[in-house]
């Protein structure tokens, strides 16, 4: 067990909770960290802080860091960009670079929305191009990442949902408050999305870091991402005939959704971790029933 101790940051976050619960089933030294909601198996630490990263590294001393934590929606990017280019990219490179020091691998969280778009199915070779700064800054996040130690891995990913402590911690499952409103409501039937469930993203996490012990070639950039095509539309759709709720006032809108512009159909291509046999996805219906049945419940009371 002495090789296998992982740090994990955003540890309170929608995927870093999954990524948290999948090492500690797999029989991994666990020890997780949250800036904002700190819960009882979980630390304080600011990765904004040089000095709080160094304490951590060298009291849990730490084989693998997972690196979750980051402002992760796009339109609050661009209302904060300074904060977010601190914890996006200037707190991913401290971290990479301390962990490269150290002789500790990183996987590093990033996303599909360092491509624009136009071109896909994406792999993890083909140029990015990201269309906003939320998508820039987790690009820049990437390089940073990888110029600190070609053995750190970056894992792009599509949007995520999966058990929520609030319906607005994804943008797929605050799809729902919705369909509890009576109001006439446009939703976007442009941006084609592959969603997938924190648990698929947080068994990917695993199996890399679990080959990564074995063979030391593994790194660089790797990507997973759903399997079904959808859009926003077709998600709230999904939704309302799993519960049987009416979606007559919800108005397919064909065009771009306003604020930070969002690629149409940033699809990844999976083949790379394919080859390795990894790799995991849960039915769009499947999972969205278990995530959202409880707040269904509550609502319906």
């Amino acid at each position: 067990m002495a090789n296998k101790r992982v740090f994990i940051t955003g540890a309170s976050g929608l995927l870093g909770r999954s990524v948290l619960t999948a090492f500690k089933r797999s029989q991994w030294t666990v020890l997780g960290s949250a800036f904002s909601r700190i819960k009882e198996d979980l630390v304080r630490v600011d990765i904004c802080q040089q000095e709080e990263i160094i304490r951590i590294i060298e009291e849990f001393k730490p084989t693998c860091i997972i690196h979750c934590a980051a402002q992760r929606f796009p339109d609050k990017v661009e209302q904060d960009p300074a904060g977010t280019l601190k914890l996006n990219v200037e707190a991913t490179k401290n971290l990479a670079t301390l962990a490269a020091k150290s002789g500790i691998t990183m996987l590093y969280i990033s996303t599909d929305y360092v491509f624009d778009g136009t071109k896909p199915p994406y792999s993890a070779e083909d140029e990015p191009n990201p269309l906003n700064s939320y998508g820039q800054t987790k690009l820049d996040g990437e390089k940073v990442t990888l110029e600190a130690s070609a053995g750190h891995i970056v894992l792009r990913v599509p949007v995520l949902y999966g058990s929520v402590e609030y319906l607005g911690e994804s943008a797929v499952t605050v799809l729902l408050e919705l369909l509890f409103k009576s109001e006439k409501k446009s939703l976007s039937d442009y941006e084609i999305r592959y969603p997938s469930h924190v648990d698929d993203i947080a068994s990917v996490c695993c199996s890399l870091l679990e080959l990564k012990l074995t063979n030391s070639s593994i790194g660089g950039i790797y990507q997973w991402g759903g399997k079904e095509k959808i859009t926003k539309y077709g998600m709230i759709s999904h939704i309302a005939e799993v519960f049987q709720l009416s979606k007559e006032h919800i108005v397919p809108d064909p065009k771009p959704v306003p604020g930070a512009p969002r690629p149409h159909n940033s699809q990844l291509s999976n083949a790379k971790l394919e080859t390795l046999a990894i790799g995991k996805h849960t039915p769009f219906r499947e999972g969205i029933k278990a995530a959202l049945q409880p707040w269904v419940q509550s609502l319906q009371s």
